[in-house]
């Protein structure tokens, strides 16, 4: 997972006041240590659509809109499309009707449902009447000035909220601060976020001719807290006229909302034809296989274990607490706490470890090794393993 290392280097790049916003999420960060939830088995079964905005935060404005509404129109003809043409899909919504729903409260609905993905709409605005066309955004760092003024743009909702400074523990957006770490997660399902955004981007170009900007990362307070693959997808400008035209216009409406539905029906063909394949071709324990519970399986050896979480926190007791995985132990890289199970020196028996894992809730389980100790890839792990053999 990548992270923020340094609010310095954003200072470099003139981000000094958005760094302040992002902190917020530094803050729950370390206060709720990340859980990885979601998306269990091998079909996609829920959904939940967030329609951005609402009630009294209007979003974004055009000359004749406001994003709040037509991020619910969308929304509601997204879903009514997945019921229609998909009736095993169960289709969730964080709000149907003009309601303020906190940003905090998007991402527990979703996790209260055990949804398999999370997509929240929206429309973009831009101080030019020049800038046109879709955006998708998964969770991540910035690179780009422009990425992050849409990541301050839609945490503003924040401003909104009742009581939020007993909910944010006292924090001030108006407070000055000279130095922060940050150390912010990309989703744990950042692959399977950015192969749904790429699906977004081809057929809302495809289908309702919206011309795609791009993937992009950014720190979205709407998607830190979601526990299953997360995009936030911004429709178009309301601050181009042609944009806003047809953002506001039932045909175009209709259009965007059935190109994204395509995008989810590809998703879903794709993730679960891929799980059919692992199913067909290797057989999951019915119970965590035996693995060496010793630190290190030898000096000079190659070691393979299973990486099923990644965490800000570190836990005195990880065996404790993760009781239902057995042999755990962690490594540090850049500040991030990385548990693992198992100790092998056989690469089949960490596949098949890693096969349970999957099935039993942590899906982006994968198998890492380790050479003396020091983590290597597995492609060299292959390679010393053939070297140490024929000595």
């Amino acid at each position: 997972m990548l992270m923020f290392a340094n609010i310095g280097s954003i200072f470099k790049l003139g981000f000094y006041k958005r760094g302040l916003l992002l902190s917020i999420v530094i803050y729950l960060f370390f206060s709720f240590p990340l859980q990885v939830l979601g998306q269990n088995g091998t079909k996609i079964k829920t959904i939940v659509i967030d329609p951005g905005h609402g009630g009294k935060d209007p979003g974004a404005s055009g000359k004749h809109s406001r994003e709040k509404d037509i991020t619910l129109a969308v929304a509601l003809k997204f879903g009514q499309d997945i019921r229609e043409h998909m009736k095993g899909v169960k289709v969730v919504f964080t709000r149907t009707t003009d309601t303020f729903i906190p940003l905090f409260e998007r991402a527990k609905i979703a996790s209260e449902n055990h949804a398999d993905l999370f997509v929240s709409i929206h429309c973009n605005s831009n101080p030019s009447h020049t800038p046109y066309g879709a955006e998708t955004y998964v969770m991540g760092l910035s690179k780009t000035k422009e990425n992050m003024d849409v990541a301050e743009k839609e945490n503003k909702a924040i401003l909104y909220e009742d009581n939020r400074s007993k909910k944010y523990d006292g924090f001030d957006l108006n407070s000055p601060q000279s130095y922060i770490n940050l150390s912010l997660f990309q989703n744990a399902y950042l692959k399977q976020s950015l192969q749904f955004a790429h699906d977004v981007e081809q057929e809302l170009r495809a289908e309702a001719g919206m011309d795609p900007r791009g993937v992009y990362q950014a720190g979205f307070l709407v998607l830190w807290q979601t526990t299953m693959p997360s995009v936030l997808v911004e429709l178009g400008f309301l601050s181009n006229p042609k944009d806003e035209a047809y953002l506001i216009s039932k045909k175009g409406q209709s259009k965007l909302a059935y190109g994204l539905y395509l995008a989810f029906k590809k998703y879903k063909e794709n993730f679960e034809k891929e799980n059919a394949v692992v199913t067909k071709t290797a057989s999951v324990p019915a119970s965590p296989p035996m693995t060496d519970t010793s630190k290190h399986v030898t000096q000079k050896s190659v070691e393979y274990r299973v990486q099923f979480i990644s965490s800000s926190h570190k836990y005195n007791d990880p065996e404790k607490h993760f009781s239902k995985v057995k042999a755990v132990s962690f490594y540090s890289h850049k500040g991030i706490y990385r548990y693992t199970s198992g100790h092998f020196k056989d690469l089949g028996e960490a596949d098949a470890l890693q096969r349970y894992l999957r099935k039993n809730g942590y899906k982006g389980a994968f198998v890492v090794a380790f050479y003396n100790g020091e983590r290597i890839s597995t492609v060299k792990a292959k390679k010393l393993n053939e070297t140490l053999h024929q000595k």
